[in-house]
């Protein structure tokens, strides 16, 4: 994303958040429809249910936002027009390249001809419900077959699942009883984010040495989300997003029909 639409991005981000909240009911469907696969992933990863059902909730709606893109041809458009004279547009260049050919070993592996690889995805290239960039394609599994299917619900629950596991070491269920209110911490971080400059929830500097201003820090009741609101970011660089995730897995977990 281009730096001068992120803070636009990140305000709409805001606004998605708190619209999505009315379909925890939806999870919750999600949640006892899928309960066998959700039973699974936290045996196997340590990943709470709540945490996967919000992410693919913000995703695409669990599943009911339908990609019209083609992730090759997303890819393939950005390589061919991409001249590499700044380092973001060599960024550009090499991400689009390895993508491409994370496309063509998926592809090969599904025994899939050329003419069938055809990847739905969103116009950034994210593909199936849980909106995996494919170099993340190493983190897919399938819960029955041999080849993942991100498009199938019970693919897409243990491949998000697998990758928190794997990428942001998510190991232990969270214990929601020990978080704080999430709805009020959301709200209170929402008005920072709006009032501070280089807003953080976790961050204090970054691997560049950028210097954040950190809504968690010197707030001990906080520790405990800001662990693991950071492993959500491993799956989404973003403060908001992540707190969101947070946020409908805490209504979800607690919600009263």
């Amino acid at each position: 994303m281009q730096p001068s639409k992120i803070k636009h991005h990140q305000a709409q981000e805001k606004k998605a958040n708190n619209v999505l909240v009315k379909y925890i009911p939806q999870m919750i469907e999600n949640l006892k429809k899928y309960k066998e696969v959700y039973d699974y992933i936290e045996k196997k990863h340590g990943v709470n249910r709540e945490i996967i059902a919000a992410i693919l909730l913000k995703e695409t709606k669990l599943g009911k936002i339908k990609p019209t893109h083609d992730a090759f041809i997303v890819f393939n458009t950005m390589v061919v027009r991409t001249k590499p004279n700044s380092s973001r547009e060599k960024w550009l260049l090499k991400m689009g390249k390895t993508n491409m050919a994370s496309i063509i070993s998926h592809c090969y592996k599904a025994g899939l001809i050329p003419e069938e690889c055809n990847l739905p995805s969103s116009y950034a290239g994210a593909v199936g419900i849980p909106q995996f960039m494919p170099n993340s394609f190493i983190y897919a599994v399938s819960y029955k077959n041999t080849v993942a299917d991100l498009t199938n619900m019970e693919d897409a629950i243990v491949s998000a699942a697998n990758f928190l596991h794997k990428k942001a070491t998510f190991t232990q269920l969270i214990n929601w009883d020990k978080m704080p209110d999430i709805p009020k911490v959301e709200a209170q971080w929402y008005e920072y984010d709006y009032a501070t400059k280089n807003a953080s929830f976790v961050y204090e500097t970054s691997k560049s040495g950028k210097v954040y201003n950190c809504f968690t820090k010197g707030k001990p009741e906080l520790q405990k989300m800001k662990g693991f609101t950071k492993k959500i970011m491993r799956y989404n660089n973003s403060s908001n997003y992540a707190v969101g995730v947070m946020r409908l897995a805490y209504g979800a977990h607690y919600y009263i029909d």
